[in-house]
């Protein structure tokens, strides 16, 4: 009888390990991040015209889609921020930032984010505030976020990230799958999200019906894709 008391407890931790590994092998998702800045045409062209797919063709069932905008962005020894496209983009940053902080499930803020970079794709950045009514997300907790400091607080917690990437980032958009970058093949997200998934949930229909490839990395950065650097981040 105390065998078998001691047996009992065994099998029941072993059924746990079990169900636990299994459950981890299931839930296992692809890590997409996207490193950019707002007003960055090449940036705002992609976030409008290429990741809506992820979630068109359900390949935000097996992916996790973070975006992060700092992007060129500098930070001087004194703590003051300077982005590449002037002052309007350094508020656009934090404003996204305080969206993507509020409503951390990018099922959530992306609609808001897609919206504004339309926006500056249109030239109309200014009209920014117009995206909460076409969202349905209130406007107060960003203006406060934002009004507040926090926003900038996101923006050197972004820089921080930013300036950290190992291989570091040659230019923006800058996006990596799984931490790994896949340079100015960007445009190409849906092929590399496709070969990294290796859990156990169904495989979308757009990795099985799309003869998707992985182009070629090119070493160099191609101007007439992405925004350059401009000066070195300190």
């Amino acid at each position: 009888m105390a065998a078998s008391s001691q047996i009992l407890p065994r099998i029941l931790v072993a059924s746990l390990v079990l169900i636990s590994l299994s459950t981890a092998c299931v839930a296992r998702r692809v890590s997409v991040s996207v490193y950019y800045e707002t007003l960055c045409p090449f940036c705002s062209g992609f976030v409008v015209n290429d990741l809506p797919r992820i979630f068109r063709d359900g390949l935000s069932s097996i992916a996790d889609l973070r975006l992060v905008p700092f992007g060129n962005g500098r930070v001087s020894p004194n703590g003051s921020i300077a982005c590449q496209h002037g002052e309007e983009e350094c508020q656009l940053n934090a404003i996204e930032a305080c969206a993507i902080r509020l409503w951390p499930d990018s099922q959530h803020h992306f609609p808001f984010i897609h919206c504004v970079e339309h926006l500056a794709l249109a030239q109309k950045w200014n009209a920014w505030q117009s995206c909460f009514q076409e969202t349905g997300l209130a406007p107060q907790p960003v203006l406060d976020c934002y009004n507040s400091g926090y926003g900038r607080q996101l923006q050197l917690q972004y820089a921080a990230e930013t300036n950290a990437l190992q291989p570091p980032r040659q230019f923006v958009p800058w996006v990596t799958v799984n931490g790994r970058p896949i340079g100015d093949d960007y445009m190409n997200l849906e092929a590399y999200i496709c070969r990294a998934y290796d859990g156990e949930l169904p495989v979308p229909e757009a990795c099985k019906e799309k003869h998707l490839t992985i182009a070629q990395q090119t070493t160099a950065s191609r101007g007439d894709k992405v925004c350059l650097a401009s000066k070195p981040i300190v």
